[in-house]
């Protein structure tokens, strides 16, 4: 076997490599390109959609509640995604303010999603006076389901990766969107795969989804209403900070990963919650 170096065999092909570099754009309508970040968001939108709707029905809901609310959580998530993301880039960005708003966008930030996305729904749901947490419960698995499909925007975008990889399933990163850690000088486009963290959550959303929709009818009679949605928060929190601690040249506050406190903070307050519900039930 040969000897490895950073991840790539000395003096010969990578081991694990997929060397395929996507194109970001799947079509040029004129002047207007369609991204494929854009295509990730739409199918993992009609996803959960469907999922919520379904669910909804199951649990005896008003399905006219997602058909009124879906676009108005979906687009303050949007925002909320696109303001984490500037913040976040903002050396970028202050020099080109018009990137912030014009096509094609190549970057949302997940936790303001969330944090932007369910407080619209908890506006909403307290203005047509229905359930927060029964209708957080519909919405977790379908949210799960979203970000799976939706982080295959980044495998197309070339970002959300790892250091450098052997294992089979290592992708191709281009010299231009290599972190300044990794460059093609000393980790060849050629021989050097990347650890696909988009991958990794993408599954996890998956695995997420089954997991709630089958812990909801195999044992919802011993649930109380909003833990499904507590066990989402937890369950990406953990996934989120696990996969921060691979990434480099990440926003950061007082040397920590900004993602990983705020993480941290949804996951927390999600478990601090779950239990302090539990307990007050028992009292």
């Amino acid at each position: 076997m040969p000897i490895q170096v950073n991840g790539s065999p000395a003096g010969g092909a990578h081991l694990g490599l997929i060397p395929w570099t996507p194109d970001p754009v799947a079509i040029q309508l004129g002047p207007i390109p369609i991204a494929w970040y854009g295509i990730g968001y739409a199918l993992g939108l009609a996803a959960a959609y469907l999922v919520m709707t379904r669910e909804a029905r199951r649990r005896g809901l008003d399905v006219r509640v997602v058909d009124n609310g879906i676009i108005v959580v979906t687009v303050a998530g949007l925002v909320g995604g696109r303001i984490y993301h500037v913040i976040d880039q903002w050396d970028y960005y202050s020099d080109h303010l018009t990137a912030i708003v014009t096509p094609p966008y190549r970057g949302l930030g997940v936790l303001g999603g969330i944090i932007t996305a369910t407080l619209a729904l908890a506006v909403l749901l307290r203005r047509w006076q229905q359930s927060f947490w029964a209708w957080a419960d519909v919405v977790a698995p379908g949210a799960f389901l979203m970000q799976a499909f939706a982080r295959w925007g980044n495998f197309f975008n070339q970002e959300l990766y790892g250091p450098p990889t052997g294992l089979p399933w290592g992708v191709a990163i281009d010299c231009e969107h290599r972190v300044a850690q990794w460059p093609c000088s000393t980790h060849p486009e050629a021989t050097t795969g990347f650890a696909p963290l988009f991958l990794y959550e993408s599954i996890s959303g998956v695995l997420g989804a089954i997991t709630l929709l089958v812990i909801a009818r195999r044992w919802g009679g011993r649930l109380r209403s909003g833990e499904l949605f507590l066990v989402w928060l937890i369950w990406y929190a953990v996934v989120r900070i696990a996969l921060e601690s691979l990434r480099v040249n990440v926003w950061t506050t007082g040397g920590v990963p900004t993602a990983t406190l705020v993480a941290g903070a949804l996951g927390l307050g999600a478990l601090g919650v779950l239990v302090g519900r539990r307990l007050a039930a028992r009292g």
